[in-house]
């Protein structure tokens, strides 16, 4: 976003992921094989105590406000703090696919079983998209901009991208930007296995040659984004800079990508020109890699097509983290900042053999060390929806 107006830095991290909570905790799981099979992967033995007052005001927070309301204060915590100044000028920007799901199914069966007048007067506000983000801003008192970005498994991408912008135009100078999502209720597995979207071999295997589909899960990923002169006044440790973004759309198939992955190629063209970048300048793409057949391959067709059969090296964290909708681009900027920190590019997990047809440099395997550098972090979600984040390390 250089030339276009403010640098936008990110101060902090937080990550409620199944192979961990907090940003350390999901670093270490990103460089574990994952041994537990199924078509899901969720938060195991999830305690949401620790980020509200008292167990009534948990239990009127739907489980995916939940783990954005922890997600954004682990951000924080990990920032120092809140950042100070007028907190007009402090917004909250986060995404969600689908919204309260548990609530909505449960209030449904309530109604089903005992009538109308048993349908809780929370089913609404736990329900609605929108409540993760606004959870926030009531928390932190910030009165910026709080909006929901709902684009399906790209939100989250789109999310980061929009609140840096707010930032880099001199609407805000704070904003807490990420996704969160909450989806594994029975009629949602049951709808997306009926799809066959959902892995029958219950391992994510992104770009392998016998991939056969996703893992579903859920997670949150929040950052602390700031302008880099008032990040730096303050004494923040800078993790990374947003250097661009971009959001186009296929306008071609409702689940399935376009062919060719003609619009994942313009997404990325239109990322590298927002950053004033070249393809030889990126030193790691994190893919979306879902898994699936269709969109690991118009993928991978894309990432040739703009950085040629020898362009840099590509993983894909679902392997571990499963694929959390809403939630998967913040989850996926999480592991390239980590990657930036730790100076290793996490490794495919669940993938052995590169599909043939497929020319791209995925590490597989074993972690490799990087020098850090400019990134691209990749989301492509169902209608179309493609967005893009280019992520630099300080030096860049």
């Amino acid at each position: 976003m250089e030339g276009r107006g403010r640098r936008v830095v990110v101060t902090g991290i937080g990550v409620v992921a199944p192979c961990g909570l907090g940003k350390e905790a999901y670093w270490d799981g990103l460089l574990r094989p994952v041994t537990e099979l199924g078509a899901t992967r969720g938060v195991a033995d999830w305690d949401p105590s620790p980020w509200f007052a008292n167990p009534k005001e948990a239990r009127r927070a739907d489980r995916f406000q939940q783990f954005a309301l922890a997600a954004a204060g682990m951000a924080i915590e990990d920032a120092g703090g809140e950042p100070p100044g007028d907190p007009a000028r402090k917004g909250v920007v986060v995404a969600t696919g689908i919204g309260g799901l548990h609530t909505l199914e449960d209030q449904i069966q309530t109604r089903l079983e005992k009538g109308e007048r048993r349908v809780s007067p929370f089913l609404v506000p736990m329900m609605m998209a929108n409540a993760g983000g606004a959870s926030i801003s009531m928390r932190y008192g910030w009165q910026g901009p709080c909006e929901t970005i709902v684009t399906a498994c790209a939100a989250s991408t789109h999310g980061i991208g929009y609140a840096a912008r707010l930032i880099a135009w001199g609407r805000c100078d704070a904003m807490l930007a990420g996704g969160t999502e909450s989806t594994l209720t029975p009629t949602a597995i049951a709808g997306f296995r009926n799809m066959t979207a959902l892995s029958t071999s219950g391992v994510s295997m992104p770009f392998d040659v016998k991939r056969d589909g996703f893992v579903m899960s859920e997670a949150a990923a929040v950052v602390l984004l700031e302008e880099y002169e008032s990040a730096v006044a303050r004494g923040a440790t800078i993790l990374g800079e947003v250097l661009g973004s971009a959001s186009n759309a296929d306008a071609h198939h409702i689940t399935a990508p376009s062919p060719g992955g003609t619009g994942a190629v313009a997404c990325m063209e239109q990322c590298l020109a927002d950053a004033g970048l070249k393809p030889a300048d990126i030193v790691q793409i994190n893919a979306h890699g879902t898994s699936t057949p269709l969109n690991d391959a118009a993928e991978a067709d894309a990432i040739a097509k703009v950085f040629g059969t020898a362009g840099p090296p590509v993983t894909s964290t679902k392997g571990v983290t499963g694929h959390a909708l809403g939630a998967a681009g913040a989850l996926e900027v999480a592991a390239v900042l980590l990657s930036m920190e730790h100076r290793v590019i996490p490794p495919t997990m669940g993938t052995t053999q590169l599909d043939p047809e497929m020319s791209i440099d995925l590490v597989i395997g074993e972690p490799r060390a990087w020098e850090p550098g400019p990134t691209l972090s990749n989301s492509f979600g169902f209608g179309g929806h493609n967005g893009c984040l280019a992520i630099g390390a300080l030096a860049d």
